[in-house]
C-alpha cells in the first residue's frame, strides 16, 4: 500500500495535486479535499510524505516543468502566428515606414530602460536604411517594478499618439530619458504643438491599451526589454545593427 501511495504521490504532476501535496506537508488537509478522503487514507499519505519528503520535491520540479514547457509551446505559437499574420497582432499600435506589412518589427520596450535607449538608435539606423520593406511596430512593456516613471511615459506617447504624434514624442523621450517625468511629458507636448487638454484626457485613458500590450509580453514570457520580433524570429537586448541586418537576411529567404 505505502509503495502504490508513493508512486501515486511521485506522478502529482497537475496543480490539483501540487495543492494537495503542499496541504499534507503541512500536516493538515483543505475542508473540501478532507471530506473526499478518509481519515485512514489521510494517516496513511501524511506517514508515507513524513517518510519519503523528497517526493514533494519532485511533485514541484516536475509540475514547474510541465508549466515550462507549455509557456514555450504558447510561446512558439504566437512567435509563429506574428509570422503568419502579422495584422492580428499589430492592431492600432504606432506603425512606421513599409505599408505592406511584408516583414514586420514589433519591438517591445520600456521608456525608462536604458538598453532601450541604446537599442533605439540602433533600430531608428536599421529602419532609415531598410524602411522600404520592414514596418517597425511598437509594444508598451512599461517596468513598473524597477522603473517608477516608465508607466507615466507610456501614458504620455499613448496620448500623443492619439494627435499623430508618437513617433516624435518616443524619439524625445528617449532623447531626454534622465529628465522623464511630469515636467517632461508636459513640455514635450507643447513643443509638438499638441492640445493639451485632450493630451491630458487621453494620459487618463491610455491604461487599457497598455495593459493589452503588456498582456501579449506576458504571454511570450518576457521579463525585460527590449524584446523584438521580426516575421517571428525574436530577440532581445540592445543588439548591434549588424545582428538585426543578419536576421533580416534570413527572414527575406524564410
Amino acid at each position: 500500500m505505502v509503495t502504490k501511495l508513493l508512486s501515486i504521490l511521485q506522478k502529482a504532476l497537475s496543480l490539483t495535486g501540487l495543492v494537495l501535496l503542499l496541504s499534507f506537508s503541512t500536516w493538515s488537509l483543505p475542508a473540501t479535499a478532507a471530506s473526499k478522503i478518509s481519515p485512514q487514507l489521510e494517516q496513511q499519505i501524511l506517514e508515507v510524505i513524513r517518510n519519503h519528503p523528497e517526493v514533494i520535491l519532485e511533485s514541484v520540479q516536475r509540475y514547474q516543468q510541465q508549466l515550462e514547457r507549455e509557456s514555450q509551446q504558447q510561446q512558439q505559437a504566437i512567435l509563429q502566428g506574428f509570422k503568419t499574420n502579422p495584422q492580428a497582432f499589430i492592431g492600432s499600435s504606432p506603425t512606421t515606414s513599409a505599408i505592406e506589412d511584408k516583414i514586420v518589427l514589433v519591438e517591445f520596450s520600456d521608456f525608462q530602460c536604458p538598453f532601450c535607449a541604446r537599442a533605439h538608435d540602433t533600430v531608428k539606423e536599421f529602419i532609415a536604411n531598410h524602411g522600404d520593406e520592414v514596418t517597425l511596430v511598437y509594444k508598451h512593456f512599461p517596468l513598473t517594478r524597477i522603473h517608477s516613471q516608465a508607466l507615466p511615459a507610456a501614458q504620455a506617447a499613448w496620448a500623443a499618439t492619439q494627435q499623430g504624434k508618437f513617433w516624435q514624442y518616443h524619439d524625445a523621450l528617449f532623447a531626454n530619458q534622465k529628465q522623464l517625468g511630469e515636467e517632461l511629458y508636459l513640455a514635450i507636448a507643447q513643443d509638438l504643438d499638441l492640445d493639451l487638454e485632450q493630451f491630458n484626457r487621453d494620459r487618463n485613458a491610455a491604461d487599457r491599451a497598455i495593459a493589452e500590450d503588456m498582456q501579449l509580453a506576458q504571454l511570450l514570457g518576457l521579463s525585460g526589454t527590449p524584446f523584438f520580433v521580426m516575421n517571428g524570429e525574436s530577440f532581445s537586448g540592445a543588439v548591434p545593427l549588424e545582428q538585426i541586418e543578419a536576421i533580416l537576411a534570413r527572414v527575406r529567404n524564410s
